[in-house]
């Protein structure tokens, strides 16, 4: 083993005791003897001179400021290490390999899937990892190779384009209606049950900038997890806002106030332009950009 192989084994053991809080449980997730692990921190304590990157306490090895402001640095060449063997272990001519894709919880778990089947039936090669996330994942650090997200790319050395907007509308099933009643106007929705959100200040900030003050202290269910709250829709627990796309599928829901409430989201499909002239990897980014802009407009067109 070289000197730089080994370097990173120490690094991957440091990222594992920092995320599995002991030696033994950082063992099990690598596969390796706890000694090796052991061995590992202390010679990476060694290499780095910073003194002791880890002390035990109650509840196992506890991180010090030297571990935690190495951890960001660690993480980098963790994910740089991930992007070169996905890149190693593909063939682009062949149309093999693996191909790391994040997306926001929602478009991964309802929308995205769909996507990928279509495109590997024709490229049966390909392999997908999927990272469902609604935080922003570094490209530039190859943390994923593509990207569908709902706010603007703000770095450079992408390659970024807009699909067109996705769009929210409030919704309900109708079996909550029936037992409810339908509101007809924003004031009425105060005597509903409301699906909102919990500590999620960028869905406040979303419903303010569209003119609806929607106060969460009429929200019988707080929820910041969308999938989460698109499951309550569609299990008749209330009101709530859901894509339009999706409102169409079964359970099939019932749109409310539709000329006064629409929400668009910005939605853009990016990769790291180093990627462009791999073929395989342009060729998933095209196909996923035509298949967001296929459902953002059907989407519209079924409300």
């Amino acid at each position: 083993m070289n000197e730089s192989h080994a370097a990173w084994d120490h690094y991957r053991s440091f990222l594992a005791i920092l995320r599995e809080g002991s030696l033994s449980a950082a063992a099990r997730s690598l596969k390796l003897t706890q000694p090796t692990i052991s061995r590992h921190l202390d010679q990476l304590e060694a290499s780095l001179g910073t003194g002791r990157l880890f002390t035990r306490a109650p509840q196992g090895l506890t991180p010090t400021d030297a571990a935690l402001r190495l951890a960001p640095h660690a993480q980098a060449m963790e994910s740089a290490a991930a992007a070169l063997q996905r890149s190693a272990a593909g063939d682009p001519s062949a149309m093999t390999g693996v191909i790391r894709i994040t997306a926001s919880d929602v478009i991964g778990a309802e929308v995205l899937p769909g996507f990928l089947r279509e495109i590997r039936a024709r490229h049966p090669g390909l392999v997908f990892e999927i990272s469902l996330s609604n935080q922003m994942t570094d490209l530039l650090r190859r943390e994923a190779d593509i990207a569908i997200r709902m706010t603007r790319p703000v770095q450079k050395a992408l390659i970024a384009r807009r699909c067109p907007d996705i769009r929210l509308g409030l919704f309900a099933h109708p079996e909550y209606l029936d037992r409810h009643g339908v509101p007809k106007t924003t004031d009425e929705l105060k005597e509903h049950v409301i699906i909102g959100f919990d500590r999620d200040p960028g869905a406040d900030r979303l419903l303010k900038q569209f003119g609806l003050s929607l106060d969460p202290a009429h929200f019988t269910y707080r929820i910041d997890n969308q999938i989460a709250q698109l499951s309550a829709i569609r299990q008749g627990c209330g009101i709530g806002f859901c894509q339009i796309g999706l409102a169409a599928r079964a359970p099939r829901l019932t749109r409310l106030l539709a000329d006064e409430i629409e929400i668009p989201l910005e939605s853009w499909t990016t990769m790291h332009e180093d990627l462009k002239g791999d073929q395989r990897m342009r060729l998933v980014f095209d196909h996923l950009h035509a298949a967001m802009t296929s459902y953002a407009t059907g989407g519209h067109q079924s409300a």
